[in-house]
């Protein structure tokens, strides 16, 4: 059976709807006979596991699915009957089957050593096994035993990028930098949090505007140059402009890359009288946000464009005085917007409703705006099933244009740090949660008021923690040291995992690695040219020993730690160059081994103390079997000699000449004259089969085998 869902219930009445794997990896829909629902744990330690209603939702007329499984099952038995194929889908699903089971007889064959058959239908079926660059290591390291050409061909394989997916699949390390640039009066933006960033990847800028400092709310608008390192302020007080907006903070700003306009809508807005810092929301949900303010006496959702390119750029203008009065979205902070740049539409989610004629919490729904017309649309009301797609404030939203998907997730609502994560596709309008607990499934605790960016073409986002609850304490808390995480939305199988911190260089101590600290109401921004990501200012509010949040502070640790500082950071992955070592290991390993029974023992300890020896990682299991193979050189020695032993690894370690002997003698057995003896082969076919968990699905041979499907298919039938 095959897992097609992994999640969590809710322990609540409301009803929840997963999506179900119904692709294999390769894309291809598959038929199910039954849908088994295993519990794992209950919902608390006195608690039994109990389900009370389960319902399947999908095509349930009966002829269809009966014909669709004829069809499936059919079509390549009888091509020509009474199943004929009917669109596009069913011919690839049937051909995409009969490759898949010519694959599997292609290993096995080849593995069997029937290389007649082998060859015969490689040449009419029109199937390709794998990747030619991984047949040329097939071939010379089981065919030919021609070592260097193996190790060539690995090296082959990096440049062509086979090897990037294994790559991409490790786990990174994050590599901070501080970034100390000013403007030309030595000046750089201010201490704050709660401030907006968006970033222009075109012209490599990044627009800073409000926030606030501790004791009042800004308004002033700042861009960085990131090739040149320097800060330049546009505006000190772009309220003073004409059209500008008010000082405010916990507000967003979206760039419009095909017109370089910035969008700027919500937040908590500077009252006339001053303001009151209201930083104990992270304790009392019911008050302001951490950044907090006292509204101004009748507050409107005013709504702002600001031009960074054309004959206009440089100015302000006001798009609306009040956008609940266009069928937008009401005065609201901790929300969050998003543009679609193809289609010029802005989206808009969540946040809280700055009301302060109540006392409860209100939230907002979902908006899109379009540029166009200048309408704004609801997307769905928040009530409902799908109201927890914006029934939450200080979570995170991004789009993938290329799925033309959103991804929302976290926050805070009903009171509540939530660490769950929806889709919305914006083609179809479609909601679906992928996670209702990501901490479940190795993700971060329940968090607020994170931050999040995404890279389309990684198939990845990347989460910078704020403020979170673990399960041993209500209490907000700061992971101490700061914590990032990467989601890879494209891999259901392994979603989630945790940034590691960057690794020490070669003479360096941990004292040179530079990491930002904890902190929330902090902004990320990210250019995915570079694939860096920029970091500025934020709160690191009032810390206890254990990183919770003091929450009765007394006289001068009551002074929040607001910050100014500016960071960029890349992920370091592991390169290609290791994975070039560990196929060399092993080759040379092979070679070794060879070697122990072709050649003189000087020979092979002289191949093992020089060649083995320089790509050996000592400080993995590498050096066990490195230490083994000195043991396994001296119980081949003691053997008798036999016809067997006469091979190729000893030519080519004993001259230059070696690999032209090799090579033509080694043509030779592919052709009938003396084979490779079978344990020979046997221990060449494990070293290849070895070296392809660094190569992708698509590039290799099958990963199951033909005689073990052939037992799961009898053990079926016997049930």
């Amino acid at each position: 059976m095959s897992e097609i869902l992994h999640a969590s219930l809710k322990d609540d009445n409301t009803p929840e709807t997963f999506p179900l794997r119904h692709l294999s990896k390769t894309g291809v829909r598959f038929p199910s006979r039954f849908v088994k629902v295993e519990p794992i744990s209950a919902y608390g330690n006195s608690f039994h596991i109990s389900i009370w209603f389960v319902s399947l939702a999908g095509i349930a007329d009966e002829e269809y699915v009966k014909d669709t499984k004829l069809r499936f099952d059919e079509v390549n038995r009888f091509p020509d009957s009474r199943f004929p194929v009917v669109n596009a889908t069913d011919a690839l699903r049937i051909q995409h089957r009969e490759n898949a089971a010519l694959r599997h007889i292609l290993k096995h064959l080849r593995q069997r050593r029937f290389l007649g058959p082998f060859k015969a239908i490689m040449s009419c079926a029109g199937v390709e096994l794998e990747h030619p660059l991984v047949t040329e290591l097939y071939d010379n390291i089981v065919s030919n035993g021609n070592w260097s050409a193996a190790e060539q061909a690995i090296d082959n394989a990096a440049s062509a990028g086979l090897f990037d997916a294994y790559l991409n699949s490790k786990q990174p390390h994050a590599v901070w930098r501080r970034l100390y640039g000013v403007d030309a009066n030595g000046d750089v933006p201010s201490r704050r949090g709660g401030h907006a960033m968006c970033i222009d990847e075109q012209h490599g800028h990044i627009y800073m505007f409000g926030g606030w400092d501790g004791q009042k709310s800004l308004d002033d608008l700042w861009v960085y140059d990131i090739e040149t390192d320097r800060w330049r302020m546009i505006s000190q007080s772009v309220l003073q402009e004409q059209h500008g907006p008010r000082p405010r903070s916990c507000h967003k700003m979206a760039f419009d890359s095909k017109t370089g306009a910035i969008y700027v809508l919500g937040g908590l807005l500077e009252s006339d009288s001053g303001a009151a810092d209201s930083s104990n929301s992270w304790i009392d949900p019911s008050a302001p946000a951490e950044e907090g303010r006292t509204e101004y006496a009748q507050s409107y959702a005013d709504f702002y464009r600001y031009h960074t390119q054309g004959p206009d750029s440089g100015t302000w203008e006001l798009l609306s005085k009040d956008t609940s009065s266009t069928g937008g979205p009401p005065l609201i902070f901790d929300h969050q917007m998003v543009m679609d740049t193809d289609r010029q539409v802005l989206y808009v989610n969540g946040g809280r409703v700055n009301d302060a004629t109540v006392t409860t919490i209100k939230y907002s729904g979902f908006y899109s705006y379009t540029v166009s017309t200048g309408k704004w649309k609801l997307l769905h009301s928040n009530d409902g099933t799908l109201s927890a797609l914006s029934h939450r404030f200080g979570h995170s939203m991004v789009l993938d244009p290329n799925e033309r998907t959103l991804y929302i997730f976290a926050g805070m609502g009903e009171e509540k740090y939530l660490s769950d994560m929806h889709t919305y596709n914006i083609d179809t309008q479609v909601a679906t949660e992928l996670f209702s607990n990501f901490t479940a499934a190795g993700g971060p605790d329940k968090t607020f008021t994170q931050r999040a960016v995404i890279d389309p073409s990684c198939r990845e986002i990347y989460v910078f923690c704020g403020l979170t609850r673990g399960a041993q304490s209500p209490l907000p808390r700061l992971d101490l040291p700061a914590t990032s995480w990467i989601c890879r939305y494209g891999d259901p199988s392994h979603p989630w995992t945790k940034i590691l911190p960057e690794e020490p260089g070669d003479g360096d101590g941990p004292a040179q690695i530079q990491q930002p600290r904890a902190r929330y109401a902090h902004q990320v921004v990210y250019d995915s040219r570079s694939k860096t990501v920029y970091l500025h200012g934020g709160n690191a509010g009032r810390l206890l020993e254990n990183g919770e949040l003091d929450e009765n502070p007394s006289g001068d640790s009551s002074v929040e730690q607001r910050l100014d500082d500016f960071w960029c950071m890349k992920l370091k992955r592991p390169g290609p160059g290791e994975i070039i070592r560990r196929a060399r290991f092993q080759i040379r390993c092979q070679q070794f081994r060879e070697l122990c029974a072709d050649a003189p023992a000087v020979v092979a300890l002289r191949f093992l103390q020089t060649q083995v020896h320089e790509v050996v990682d000592h400080s993995t299991s590498e050096a066990h079997v490195f230490r083994e193979l000195l043991s396994y050189m001296l119980a081949e020695q003691s053997r008798p000699e036999t016809s067997s032993s006469q091979g190729t690894a000893g030519m080519q370690a004993g001259d230059e000449m070696a690999d032209g002997a090799q090579v033509e003698s080694d043509a030779e057995a592919a052709d009938g004259s003396p084979e490779v003896p079978e344990d020979r082969f046997k221990q060449r076919t494990e070293v290849f089969e070895s070296l392809l968990e660094f190569f992708p699905a698509d590039a290799k041979q099958p990963s199951s085998n033909l005689v073990d499907m052939i037992g799961w298919y009898e053990e079926s039938i016997h049930e």
